[in-house]
């Protein structure tokens, strides 16, 4: 309140009734101090109409009730026979054809453009009569904050100007779609369809503030969703109550009047709701965001509408301010008859949407709608990373990383593998009680149960140590604490020393680290004790071998798969073909299955890739249309059916297969798929492909050229270890045995050369 007495009349003014006497009561109070009257109507009817201030938000014109214009201080007539009379009308290149939306000081039409293209536009004009100073500045601002943008996700400017009597108006994207929520439930779209389509929204969100723009009113009605080739597409609207930060949008100023809220209550930061001046910058954005995915998440606001509703102005501003929202999952739990509903919209039971939603979401959300808006997420593309890091199984930032809570992340993210040993920690103590029953009647024999006894006991324990400091070594790995895993990996060694399983944990970390050496030794104690080699942990080892000089690992290794190949067993996995035509030594008759396997595969991908038509060598073909692509059945964009992609990208595919060429003396064709893979541009290692045609060249006679390849070769050696070594050992580019076969075939293709002087 700018003044006592301003405090007093209004208190005094909500306690009388009958509108007659009020009227009388603020005439007598205000006498001839019009300033103090406007301020003190302004207040009594945000107290009156709190329903209308939940919904659209006050801005500065609509707390003026006499709505004046500048030098005019009489009331403005009714303007909807003004609206009525503008459509048909032509606005330079625009014809106005229907309205379809009405802010506090703008109203927006569909238009027709016809030159210089002719396509549907949506154009926002100032509302007749609504020209004061104010109402253009903050018009002007947002036409301005919206040309500023160039993003995917915000709807795109593509005009402005003057009408003829001196209102601004601009042109816009039209975008015909509906609110991101009433999509979302539309489409029934699940938690996780969801989340993706709220990280766009970040997205765009931090687009506008790396343009220096803050949006302050992100709601589900200014999130548009529409489809676009069948793929939901996210476009934020509205810029009308911006603001620039550092930078002026319009040369008018704008006022922000007394008493006046610039945003929508349900949505709002309680920094905007103080209005104490305290200046608003992005991260009320990011509270908006917080509620928004709040309502996806649980299909409601953190607040009751209805008890915003009923509050009085003061009462809602204190409730922005002071109460603390439920988290997202108990607030679901008091929607009681509604939650069924809810959890149906999202192809889920109510059980596993709470579930689902409890934790890492909780801890987002309530992150994002923290009152201290220091204590929130410093950007919006920081929210929406964390969210991503939640669909993908990670640790989040939203939360203290504790030991427990990143080994539950580790077990979510390594299923498979958590499941392959438990397995056979089950077998280990089925064994052991076996081995027990055993010794104890052996021990009774002898009369030293109590001896035998405690060895059964110390043997397990041993067991139940080396598992629990294979999974502390991990998790020190994670957080790259990599001294403290090598220290862990090496006390499972010693406690489980003819147990393969700590000696493969241990030569996959050293392989993250670089050290080839070490990890070739674990490796190769691990297959001297009888270790599977068939799994994604032995990916690259054979080239490993070779490099590091453990000729006979490398050859036990080929002899194993040797007896998978020879036992028909299945083939198909490329990563595994990989490691065994890697190096030489694998038989022709081997050899003749893999590229039997390998041709296979590849046709089946050309069929999936190229659809119904001709076979890649011309021949018609029978084969089926592909999966057609559905939004709601499946993710977005996702083919719906039983096939899926393959698991290596092409390029990877026809280079494996150019190695099985080239183990098989095929030059010819080994040369055509190492050039083909070769022409990948997003395949970090695509430098792969050198050294074996060099190889490929130099047994079809052409010496010159095989020098030439062995020469980029050695230049993408030092190209991928350059990149290598910037990164962290937990690296996702290129996995770490693509420099290790580069070398070992480089190696190779530099004997052959030399030798042919």
């Amino acid at each position: 309140m700018n003044t006592a007495s301003e405090r007093d009349i209004f208190l005094d003014a909500i306690e009388i009734a009958d509108p007659d006497r009020r009227r009388a009561h603020i005439k007598s109070a205000c006498g001839d101090n019009e300033k103090l009257r406007q301020s003190v109507e302004a207040l009594l009817m945000a107290h009156d109409q709190p329903a209308r201030l939940l919904d659209h938000g006050i801005r500065a014109a609509d707390t003026d009730p006499m709505k004046q214009t500048s030098g005019d201080s009489k009331l403005l007539p009714n303007c909807d026979e003004s609206i009525t009379k503008h459509l048909g009308k032509q606005i330079g290149d625009y014809r106005l054809m229907e309205q379809i939306g009405e802010g506090g000081f703008g109203l927006v039409f569909v238009a027709q453009q016809n030159k210089p293209v002719k396509r549907k536009v949506a154009l926002k004009i100032v509302k007749p009569g609504q020209g004061s100073k104010e109402v253009i500045a903050r018009f002007e601002a947002e036409r301005q904050a919206v040309a500023l943008m160039d993003h995917t996700n915000i709807a795109q400017v593509f005009d402005a100007g003057v009408t003829d009597d001196g209102r601004p108006y601009f042109v816009m994207e039209l975008v015909r779609g509906l609110p991101i929520t009433e999509f979302c439930d539309n489409q029934q779209f699940n938690v996780a369809d969801r989340l993706r389509l709220f990280c766009d929204v970040c997205l765009a969100v931090h687009h506008a503030h790396q343009k220096g723009v803050i949006h302050r009113d992100i709601k589900p009605s200014n999130v548009m969703v529409t489809l676009l080739d069948g793929k939901p597409i996210a476009k934020v609207i509205d810029f009308g109550v911006a603001k620039a930060i550092g930078q002026s949008l319009t040369d008018k100023t704008i006022y922000t009047r007394f008493f006046s809220f610039i945003g929508t209550p349900l949505y709002m930061s309680p920094e905007q709701a103080e209005m104490s001046g305290a200046d608003v910058d992005t991260r009320s954005d990011i509270f908006s965001l917080g509620v928004l995915l709040y309502e996806l998440l649980v299909g409601t606001t953190p607040f009751d509408r209805d008890r915003l509703d009923s509050a009085g102005f003061d009462e809602l501003r204190r409730i922005i301010r002071e109460e603390e929202p439920p988290r997202p999952s108990k607030r679901f739990s008091t929607l009681i008859g509604d939650s069924v509903t809810v959890a149906d919209r999202r192809q889920t039971s109510p059980m596993r949407l709470s579930s689902n939603i409890r934790g890492d979401l909780d801890w987002i959300v309530m992150k994002a709608l923290d009152k201290d808006r220091q204590r929130r997420y410093e950007s919006a593309a920081a929210m929406a990373e964390d969210v991503r890091r939640h669909l993908h199984e990670q640790p989040i930032k939203a939360c203290p990383p504790s030991r427990a809570y990143l080994l539950s992340k580790f077990a979510k993210r390594n299923r498979v593998t958590i499941f392959t040993v438990t397995l056979i920690v089950a077998s280990l103590l089925a064994g052991t009680i076996l081995s027990v029953w055993q010794m104890r009647v052996a021990m009774r024999e002898r009369d030293e149960k109590e001896v035998a006894l405690r060895e059964i006991e110390q043997f397990a324990d041993t067991i139940t140590t080396a598992n629990a400091l294979v999974a502390s070594a991990r998790s020190h790995a994670d957080s790259g604490r990599m001294d403290a895993a090598i220290d862990d990996f090496t006390d499972a060694v010693s406690q489980q020393a003819s147990y393969y399983l700590p000696w493969v944990s241990r030569a996959q970390h050293y392989v993250q680290l670089g050290s080839w050496s070490e990890a070739a030794d674990d490796y190769a104690k691990a297959l001297e004790l009888g270790s599977p080699v068939d799994s994604p942990n032995w990916w690259g080892t054979a080239a490993l071998f070779q490099i590091t000089g453990r000729e006979d690992a490398r050859l036990t290794l080929l002899d194993k798969f040797e007896q998978r190949i020879a036992g028909g067993q299945p083939m198909d996995d490329w990563e595994w073909i990989r490691n065994s035509v890697v190096t030489k030594g694998l038989s022709t008759g081997s050899l003749s299955e893999l590229q039997n396997e390998a041709e296979r595969m590849l046709r089946h991908s050309d069929r999936r890739r190229m659809g119904p038509g001709p076979d890649p060598d011309g021949r018609p073909s029978d084969r089926p249309p592909p999966p057609r692509m559905s939004g709601r059945t499946g993710s977005p964009g996702r083919p719906v059916g039983p096939e899926h992609s393959p698991s290596l990208p092409r390029p990877v595919c026809e280079y494996i297969t150019g190695m099985i060429y080239l183990r098989s003396g095929q030059y010819d064709l080994a040369i055509h798929q190492f050039k083909r893979a070769g022409r990948a541009r997003d395949w970090p290692a695509v430098g792969i492909t050198h050294a074996p045609l060099a190889i490929a060249y130099l047994r079809s006679g052409d010496r010159e050229r095989a020098v030439g390849e062995l020469s980029q070769s050695s230049e993408a050696i030092e190209t991928l270890r350059h990149h290598a070594a910037l990164g962290h050992p937990d690296r996702r580019g290129s996995p770490w045995f693509d420099l290790v076969e580069m070398r070992a075939v480089y190696q190779e293709a530099n004997q052959l050369i030399n030798a042919s002087k």
